[in-house]
C-alpha cells in the first residue's frame, strides 16, 4: 500500500512592521504649519478617543487636511505617534539634569533623595503639560513596534546617569553602577505611569520612591561619601 507524504507545515508567516520614518521635512513655513498642526491634532485626538480608535482619517477630519497632505510626511498612525512619543520622551529627559548633578551627589543622602523627589514630580508634570501625553506613554509601552522609542530613550539617559555616578563615586564598580542607573531610570518611568494610572498622592509617591532610590545608591557608594552629611546640615551647623 503506497504511503501518503506527510504533508510539511507552512513556515508561520512573517509579520511586516508598519513604517515608523517620517516621509518627509517640511523645508517652507507653510509646510511646516501643516506638519506641526497634524502632530498638533494627532495628540488631541489620541486624548480625547485612545489610543485604539486614532487613525489617520480622524486626524485629516480634525485637522481640515486631505489624506495625501497627511501622507506627504506620515505614512500611518505609528509614524504620527512615533514622532509624539520622541519629543515626550525629550521633554521628559530634558528635566534630569535640572536635578540630578554632581553636587547633588557631593551634598549626601538627604540631597539625593530631594533631587529624586523633584525629579519625579517634574517628569510627572512635564507628561501632563504634553497634549496626550499619558496616551503616549501608554503607547510606547503597549505598541510593540513603538517600544523601541522609549527603551532608545532609557538607555541613552541610563549612560549619562553612568557617565555622571563615575565622577562622582570613582570608587564604585562601573557594571554595579550601570544595573543600577538602568534600574533607577525604568522606575521613575514607571512609577509616573503608575500615579497617572492610580489615584495616589504624586508627592508621597515621589517621596517614597526617592526614598529608596537614595538607600540603593548609598549601599554602593565609596564608605568616604557615605558618611559625608548633607550640605544642607553643614550650613545649619555653621
Amino acid at each position: 500500500m503506497p504511503q501518503t507524504a506527510t504533508p510539511r507545515s507552512m513556515p508561520p508567516a512573517r509579520r511586516i512592521s508598519p513604517s515608523l520614518a517620517t516621509k518627509k521635512q517640511p523645508a517652507q513655513q507653510r509646510a511646516t504649519e501643516t506638519y506641526e498642526r497634524i502632530l498638533e491634532v494627532t495628540a488631541q485626538t489620541l486624548a480625547d478617543v485612545g489610543i485604539e480608535r486614532l487613525s489617520t482619517n480622524l486626524v485629516c477630519e480634525r485637522a481640515g487636511i486631505t489624506p495625501p497632505a497627511l501622507y506627504r510626511y506620515f505614512p500611518n498612525k505609528y509614524a504620527l505617534l512615533h514622532e509624539l512619543g520622541q519629543r515626550l520622551m525629550q521633554a521628559q529627559n530634558a528635566r534630569v539634569g535640572r536635578w540630578i548633578t554632581l553636587e547633588v551627589f557631593a551634598g549626601g543622602a538627604e540631597d539625593l533623595e530631594r533631587a529624586v523627589e523633584g525629579l519625579i514630580i517634574d517628569t510627572y508634570e512635564a507628561t501632563v503639560q504634553t497634549v496626550g501625553g499619558v496616551w503616549i506613554m501608554r503607547a510606547l509601552r503597549a505598541v510593540p513596534v513603538l517600544q523601541e522609542v522609549r527603551l532608545a530613550s532609557h538607555k541613552a539617559v541610563t549612560q549619562e546617569q553612568v557617565q555622571l555616578l563615575a565622577q562622582a563615586l570613582p570608587g564604585a564598580d562601573l557594571a554595579q553602577l550601570q544595573l543600577l542607573s538602568r534600574i533607577v531610570v525604568e522606575l521613575i518611568y514607571a512609577t509616573v505611569e503608575m500615579i497617572f494610572d492610580e489615584p495616589l498622592d504624586v508627592n508621597a509617591v515621589a517621596r517614597t520612591v526617592a526614598g529608596m532610590v537614595a538607600s540603593q545608591l548609598g549601599k554602593v557608594q565609596p564608605a568616604a561619601a557615605v558618611a559625608k552629611p548633607s550640605s544642607r546640615r553643614k550650613a545649619a551647623a555653621g
